[in-house]
């Protein structure tokens, strides 16, 4: 079960139609597996606010930016705010 819903992120997006809805589940999927393997761990259930905001701002990034280069000149790997937002919530391994 995702942890994050198609209409979350078309409400993050302010999107009123459902042609991208199977391109929106995927880049949900993505996010969570990003989030996941941050954290080292599943994501739990029920989702935390902080992991479930970070997983909207992600998904929304990829679903705005499908390309690896921009032609504004900032490249960013991850949204500003996502590593922050997922830190809390990592496993340290030693």
């Amino acid at each position: 079960m995702s942890s994050v819903s198609v209409d979350e992120l078309k409400a993050q997006l302010n999107l009123d139609h459902d042609l991208d809805d199977d391109l929106l589940a995927s880049k949900i999927d993505v996010a969570e597996a990003y989030a996941a393997a941050f954290i080292g761990q599943p994501i739990p259930d029920p989702c935390p606010g902080t992991i479930k905001q970070a997983i909207l701002m992600l998904a929304a990034y990829w679903y705005e930016f499908r390309e690896a280069a921009t032609s504004s000149g900032n490249m960013y790997t991850t949204p500003f705010g996502v590593r922050d937002l997922l830190q809390p919530h990592r496993t340290w391994a030693v």
